[in-house]
């Protein structure tokens, strides 16, 4: 019993250190480019930090990450979202799209960087007890991210997605999608709960041992 309490602890904190980081880079992400773009609400909210429990979120940053840890289901939280007042945006539509997208490409920044240590490390450290603590640590680091990204890039409210997608759909049927924000919140949550993300899970499985793979290629070659 104290080994299965033991093993749950160390898996918790594997996930959740790179996870409050990953999530609390994407926010940030989005209050800087909010801040570039005209708008200093979240600078003014304190939100423009790194600080996880500036943007965490009870039930997305600690509940649903835990339970899934502790059920092996696919990952699966959020942050509170950085706050941003459109009416100080010279184009909001223009501008919004790509605050959205500053989230999601934060991530793919740190999913690069973390294949570039994993490259980096395999050619210094390879064969050593530390090589292969930091080798799973990287590992966990680049799959959270990459969940983060192409999670939070699928195109519906409230996720990034779906105000990246605003941008090239008409006014009225974006109006329609963010009034129905909640039940589409709460539709995710339930896809979860179901196990619909395992899919989603095998597939990032794939695509992260595919960069991961290419990016150590290019290191090798250059070292």
């Amino acid at each position: 019993m104290d080994s299965n309490l033991l093993d749950i602890a160390v898996r918790v904190v594997l996930f959740m250190l790179p996870f409050l980081f990953a999530l609390s880079f994407h926010e940030f992400a989005h209050g800087w480019m909010a801040l570039r773009k005209g708008d200093n609400t979240a600078q003014l909210m304190g939100r423009l930090n790194l600080n996880p429990l500036t943007h965490a979120d009870p039930l997305g940053t600690f509940v649903l990450p835990i339970v899934a840890i502790v059920t092996h289901l696919p990952l699966f939280g959020w942050a509170k979202p950085v706050p941003v007042n459109p009416r100080n945006l010279s184009n909001p539509k223009k501008d919004m799209f790509w605050i959205a997208l500053a989230g999601p490409l934060s991530n793919l920044l740190l999913v690069l960087v973390g294949a570039v240590l994993l490259g980096a490390i395999g050619v210094f450290l390879s064969n050593t007890s530390t090589f292969r603590a930091l080798r799973e640590m990287l590992n966990m680091f680049i799959y959270i991210n990459l969940i983060l990204a192409v999670f939070n890039l699928i195109p519906v409210h409230p996720l990034d997605g779906g105000k990246i997608l605003a941008r090239f759909l008409p006014e009225h049927i974006n109006q329609k999608l963010e009034d129905h924000q909640q039940q589409l919140n709460i539709a995710l949550v339930l896809v979860f709960i179901l196990g619909g993300f395992r899919y989603l899970a095998i597939g990032l499985s794939l695509l992260q041992a595919q960069i991961v793979g290419s990016v150590q290629y290019v290191v090798n070659l250059l070292v």
